[in-house]
């Protein structure tokens, strides 16, 4: 049982109170996920979590947010509840309204969490500063930048509970102890902290740490308590000691620097402020597009000119128009003689009818194809920036509703029948009356047909503007549930989509309501005809009709069927022409995702490189901006970016082996490069689908792989991957995509802070001897760090591995250092000479 008091009830000063015996995701789990869980958090208290990766640390966390859906015994949570997760989650919007989260702006305390979350400095480079669009999933931020948004979030809300689950992961050393010092020591009295966290440099700080093990609380105590207690926690504490202190020993000897000493200029220039200040321009989202007005012919153009489409059209029209011709001379036939046995017309009308729906059926069954085809090419090829720029509700209407409507409804409305049929009527009766004057009629009839249109049209493509916001808040808002429900704002989520359902079903109300007052007009009109033909025919004697050779009473009996099947038809004919012109919108749209340009000319994707390409891990960058090492915030995923080309550089060139990548595949260019992401992915399936999806590779070798990932055992107790990975934890995924690389075996690896999420121990692991051998034999490695601990890691094996270079940035991404380690390091005033002094003073203490 959970429970959870938000105005602040303690008992015995305590905040949080678990007694758990076994906690689990699934009913009746044979492996629960924690057990024997007693646990008490006083108010005012900081909490330290460390663990190694999968050991249970997020679970607690979901624990006392009320999140899992099996627990033996209860938790108990006094007050208000902020929580930071370890992927940063982040609302479509812009900054100030993902701090704010729908609390009222109140300046100060708004400063107060900007600066506290060091913000203050991003936002100064920010084109729009606090005002900037936020893409989906917070695209046009690094990771770092994401998460101190989170962090900035949780202060404004004014919790009495901060949960935090390693959130400094991703900022550089210089941040993370900022952030550290300011926002989790310097957090007013009375605020319950509790920080999951694999950085032990920040452990001294902590009133108790908590050691988890196996979803057990091993340990808990003082860091002197877990020194003197704990084999565990020594090993998880030395992990980082072996491969970062010998380092710095060596570079610094008696002149290691001390934690005051250390000041890191990150103030920006005004110039390079104004810089980028004169670069402003549109927002990162951009506003949907949508047609006004009447689009005349055009999207029907669209429509048939995908796969000879208008060749089929044309066959079902002549096809068809035969097939009216005959029910027009049968009406005639008919008016002739009623009693004449003879006549018949079922099998010609048979055939003619049966070659206009084959006609009519493979004109639209060609046509679906080519749309199809066209659009998933459009949007499989389309370039990133699309992708960063178009919220995930806009693309969901489009392939759901929109393609629904051009697959299923429009075959069939698409219909020449009755509209021909309508206009055979009235052609009939102006020869059979002539007296009455149809112009006035048809004033009326296009009058209506006009009317109705511009507001039918106009309401449809409103609709399908409205849908896209449904789509995307509620699948942005299944992302964030956690966050949602810890912060309480799940009725404000609810109301907000329920606005978004209202808006999208007042449009909805009002198509059909335009509908029926369309149909009610034409019934009248109909009945108006009607009765108007049958009083000429009536009043009016004229005799045998010169025109159709036919006598009084055969021209009434010709009057009476067409015009009674006239109503009908009238009536349908008005409302099938408005229904295309209404259904033939979603042509519209789907058209602007069917022209999205490719994110590689065509003169590229022809270009394949040489066999066996490229031989050995040597890059060249010319004249281009780049970047290894750097603050949060510098661009230096940027680079993967780059070199990925994800974005395509507008100046200079990137040379693999002598190949300049931009003349080549995607395709040839990916698949050549392996690479760890800052956000690792897995897809729902087996876990060799997710390691080998292709079958490229044994049994054997996977399991190789699984071993020096440090995933065997891990994969031996789960029974496959869910939806997003969601059963695999931060440090798991980011070891999965280790064991894709290793098995690619790709001559170029790229790290982009691949582990960051991944506790020291395991660390340690990677950067062994025969790992490391494996990794760089005739390779090269770019990896992206924002800790300089990693760089010196890798600065352990210099002499074997060559590693020779680093590459330094700072915002907003102008090249400053460029060279050895070593000399970096020994460098007067070098930035990451003082990254690493900061670290390096940190890590001693």
């Amino acid at each position: 049982m959970h429970t959870r008091d938000m105005k602040k009830q303690r008992q015995d000063d305590v905040n949080i109170c678990i007694n758990c015996t076994d906690v689990s995701w699934e009913m009746n789990s044979l492996r629960p996920t924690l057990k024997d869980i007693n646990l008490k958090i006083k108010y005012g208290e900081k909490v330290g979590v460390c663990g190694e990766v999968g050991s249970g640390k997020s679970t607690l966390m979901s624990l006392i947010l009320g999140e899992i859906p099996y627990i033996n015994s209860t938790v108990d949570v006094y007050g208000k509840i902020a929580y930071v997760s370890q992927t940063a989650w982040i609302q479509t919007g812009t900054i100030q309204e993902n701090i704010l989260f729908g609390s009222n702006m109140e300046p100060q305390r708004y400063r107060e969490a900007l600066e506290r979350s060091s913000l203050v400095k991003d936002l100064e480079m920010l084109p729009f500063g606090d005002l900037t669009e936020i893409g989906e999933r917070g695209n046009n931020l690094s990771g770092g930048q994401k998460q101190r948004v989170q962090l900035a979030h949780a202060l404004y809300q004014d919790p009495d509970i901060y949960l935090l689950d390693d959130p400094f992961s991703a900022v550089d050393a210089h941040t993370s102890t900022s952030l550290f010092n300011d926002y989790v020591m310097g957090a007013p009295s009375g605020k319950t902290v509790l920080l999951v966290t694999h950085q032990v440099e920040f452990l001294p700080s902590f009133d108790s740490i908590l050691l988890i093990s196996s979803g057990k609380i091993m340990k808990s105590g003082t860091l002197d308590e877990l020194l003197s207690k704990s084999e565990e926690f020594q090993d998880l504490v030395n992990a980082q000691k072996t491969t970062f202190v010998p380092e710095c020993q060596e570079v610094y000897g008696s002149k290691r620097p001390k934690a005051a000493e250390i000041e890191l200029d990150n103030n920006v220039s005004s110039e390079e402020r104004d810089d980028v200040g004169s670069l402003k321009g549109d927002q990162l989202i951009k506003v949907e597009e949508r047609e006004v007005g009447d689009a005349g012919l055009k999207p029907y153009i669209q429509y048939l000119k995908h796969d000879k489409g208008f060749l089929y059209f044309s066959l079902a029209f002549i096809v068809h128009t035969m097939f009216v011709v005959g029910q027009c001379i049968q009406s005639y036939k008919l008016a002739i003689d009623l009693q004449d046995s003879n006549v018949s017309k079922i099998k010609v009308n048979q055939c003619l009818h049966s070659h206009w729906f084959w006609f009519n059926t493979f004109t639209d069954f060609k046509i679906l194809i080519n749309i199809y085809s066209t659009l998933s090419s459009s949007l499989f090829f389309a370039p990133m920036s699309f992708f960063d720029s178009t919220p995930l509700g806009r693309m969901l209407s489009r392939v759901s509703s929109d393609l629904s409507i051009v697959d299923i409804e429009l075959p069939f409305l698409i219909t020449v029948g009755s509209i021909i049929i309508s206009y055979f009527t009235y052609v009939i009766l102006c020869f059979v009356a002539p007296e009455v004057v149809l112009a006035i009629v048809l004033m009326i009839y296009v009058t209506i047909l006009r009317y109705y249109n511009a507001s039918a049209k106009e309401l449809m493509r409103l609709n399908g503007t409205t849908k896209s916001l449904v789509a995307n808040h509620l699948a942005e808002s299944i992302s964030g549930i956690m966050t949602i429900r810890a912060f309480g704002q799940e009725s404000r989520f609810f109301f907000k989509n329920m606005e978004f359902i209202d808006k999208n079903a007042r449009l909805i109300f009002h198509t059909f309501s335009v509908t029926e007052w369309l149909i009610l007009r034409v019934e009248i009109i109909s009945a108006i005809i009607m009765s108007f033909w049958m009083l000429d025919m009536t009043l009016f004697h004229r005799g045998s009709s010169a025109y159709l050779r036919v006598s009084e009473n055969h021209r009434l009996n010709l009057v009476v069927d067409r015009t009674y099947w006239n109503g009908i038809l009238l009536c349908l004919c008005v409302q099938w022409q408005c229904t295309i012109a209404n259904s033939i919108i979603s042509i519209q749209r789907l058209e602007q995702y069917m022209r999205i340009p490719t994110e590689e000319f065509q003169l590229v994707q022809t270009n394949h490189p040489p066999p066996g390409w490229p031989k050995h891990g040597k890059v060249e960058i010319r004249d281009l901006k780049v970047y290894c090492v750097g603050r949060t915030g510098s661009g230096k995923t940027t680079l993967i970016s780059a070199l990925f080309r994800v974005v395509e550089p507008s100046d200079g060139k990137i040379i693999i082996n002598e190949c300049d990548i931009s003349t080549i595949r995607l395709h040839d260019l990916s698949s050549r490069i392996g690479i760890i992401p800052q956000d690792p992915t897995l897809f729902t399936g087996s876990v060799r689908y997710n390691l080998d999806p292709l079958s490229e590779y044994s049994d054997d070798q996977i399991w190789k792989v699984l071993d020096k990932s440090q995933l065997r055992e891990v994969v031996q107790e789960k029974e496959g991957v869910l939806q997003d990975g969601s059963n695999w934890s931060m440090g798991q995924r980011q070891l999965f995509c280790l064991g894709r690389v290793l098995l690619k075996r790709s001559r170029i690896l790229v790290l982009d802070e691949a582990t960051a999420s991944i506790d020291n121990a395991i660390d340690a692991i990677l950067q062994n001897l025969q790992t490391a051998q494996h990794l760089i034999k005739d390779k090269m490695i770019l990896s992206i760090m924002p800790q300089p601990s990693t760089v010196q890691k890798k600065y352990l094996f210099h002499n074997m591995l060559k590693f020779t270079t680093c590459i330094i940035v700072d915002f907003p991404g102008k090249l400053v250092e460029f060279d050895e380690p070593k000399k970096l390091i020994n460098k007067e005033n070098s930035l990451f000479g003082l990254l690493v002094q900061e670290y390096w003073a940190r890590t001693e203490k």
